[in-house]
C-alpha cells in the first residue's frame, strides 16, 4: 500500500478489525519512511458496476457520491451513522447482486428515493427535491401533497 503522505509503496498493517456489521475491514497502517499513520478500509466487491446517465454517458460507481449524497439528505435528522452506513451497504449490495454490471442512474436514484421514504420523510424530500429536480414551488407542492396522501392515516371504520 503507497503512503498517502510521502508516496513510498511500502506501509505496514499495525491493526486490522471488522467494521460494526462486517461488511469491510478496517486497517490501520504506518509508514516506516515518513512516520505517519493512516486507515485503509477493505471492501468486498462483486462486480465493478458502471453507471449508465440519462444522456447514456458512462461512468464508475462510486460508492463515495451514493455515501455522501444520503448522508446530504440526512444532514441533522435523527439517524444514526451505523444506519447510513447500513443504508449505503444496502443499496450497493442490491446494485451488485442485481446481475448486471450496467445500471441506470435513474435505479440508483430510485432504490435511494424508496430506502429514504422508509427511513425519514424530510430526508426523503431532501433527496428528491434534487433527484427530481424541482425547478419551481410548485413542484414542491404537487410532491408534497403527494406525499401527505401517502401519510395521511386511514379513516376508521365502524
Amino acid at each position: 500500500m503507497r503512503c498517502p503522505f510521502c508516496g513510498h509503496d511500502d506501509a505496514q498493517v499495525k491493526d486490522s478489525r471488522p467494521s460494526e456489521d462486517g461488511t469491510a475491514i478496517r486497517r490501520r497502517r504506518f509508514c516506516g519512511a515518513c512516520s505517519q499513520r493512516f486507515t485503509t478500509i477493505e471492501r468486498v466487491q462483486l462486480r465493478e458496476l458502471v453507471v449508465v446517465k440519462s444522456d447514456q454517458r458512462r461512468v464508475p460507481f462510486d460508492r463515495d457520491k451514493l455515501s455522501r449524497s444520503i448522508r446530504i439528505a440526512l444532514r441533522k435528522r435523527p439517524v444514526q451513522e451505523e444506519r447510513i452506513e447500513r443504508i449505503v451497504n444496502s443499496i450497493v449490495r442490491k446494485l451488485e447482486s442485481s446481475g448486471e454490471s450496467d445500471v441506470p442512474s435513474k435505479q440508483i436514484g430510485e432504490l435511494v428515493m424508496d430506502t429514504l421514504k422508509e427511513v425519514d420523510d424530510v430526508a426523503y424530500v431532501r433527496f428528491a427535491s434534487v433527484y427530481r429536480d424541482f425547478r419551481e414551488a410548485r413542484d414542491f407542492e404537487q410532491f408534497l401533497g403527494q406525499l401527505g396522501d401517502k401519510l395521511e392515516p386511514e379513516p376508521e371504520t365502524g
